[in-house]
């Protein structure tokens, strides 16, 4: 048995555990020592404060925007024909076929002064100016939930569809109306989706870089960015090693939360 795992057991020390200690060990080095002074830092320090206040605030709105536009999707591609869903979830994984950074470069095309959406506000006389859509806090977000939007309805769906409709048809044929059916059947029980999905946009959200960066334009600033800026301006890779410990830490402490009432394997493969 041990001979046929060590293949694996090799590329998982070379490929993840060699890398993340010599993350663990670099932010623990400052100033060619053993010093505690990047983690000093990062909790003593507004600008680390700033941005992971904003890097989870963003992570958060997406994912309740991502929720409130997934859900509807997911729950129309459960209950309509076989043919109808497959559509929607084509067209739901369709955008994974193109690159994050050609999909990040079109949002910019769409939301500048006078992109599509810009010009299309003032045709219809809904602004006389064009409003500020990129290189902000907005823009991020509406870039990032378009790009993370699959991510939660993946899950959701493959929760709804293993709901027994008999119970959905129970408790319609015990007079309860379609409104109060879907409240106190069906909702109940894709809430292990919902927090699948959640998770799932959640942890992605925390980390992503190449939206923020190029739709933000440099003023939104995550923590994947402060880790960039760290070795790109100032070549301080245990600065950067910090940052990147204590996401890591605050993504495996959601993960521990979760696996309380949801089994790891339901989010990370929505089994």
């Amino acid at each position: 048995m041990m001979m046929l795992m060590s293949p694996a057991v090799l590329v998982v020390f070379a490929l993840l555990i060699v890398p993340l200690s010599w993350l663990i060990m670099q932010s623990f080095y400052a100033d060619g020592a053993l010093s505690l002074e990047h983690y000093r830092r990062i909790f003593t320090e507004g600008i680390y404060w700033n941005t992971f206040f904003l890097t989870f605030r963003i992570s958060v709105i997406v994912t309740l925007l991502a929720l409130l536009m997934g859900y509807p999707v997911a729950y129309a591609a459960s209950i309509l024909p076989q043919r109808w869903a497959m559509l929607i979830l084509a067209l739901v994984i369709l955008p994974f076929w193109t690159s994050v950074l050609v999909r990040a470069y079109a949002w910019l095309i769409l939301l500048q002064r006078s992109g599509v959406v810009n010009q299309t506000l003032i045709a219809s006389g809904l602004t006389d100016s064009p409003l500020a859509l990129m290189h902000n806090e907005l823009g991020t977000i509406i870039a990032t939930v378009h790009i993370l939007l699959p991510f939660m309805v993946l899950p959701l769906y493959a929760t709804m569809q293993k709901i027994p409709q008999d119970l959905v048809q129970a408790g319609a044929s015990l007079g309860g109306s379609p409104l109060h059916v879907f409240m106190r059947v069906f909702f109940p029980l894709s809430l292990s989706g919902v927090l699948a999905g959640m998770t799932l946009v959640f942890v992605l959200c925390l980390g992503f870089y190449i939206t923020p960066e190029l739709v933000g334009g440099g003023r939104t600033v995550m923590a994947s960015m402060l880790v960039s800026r760290n070795i790109q301006l100032y070549s301080d890779w245990g600065a950067a090693s910090a940052v990147s410990v204590v996401l890591l830490i605050c993504v495996l402490a959601i993960f521990y939360v979760v696996s309380r009432l949801v089994p790891l394997e339901r989010i990370l493969g929505a089994k």
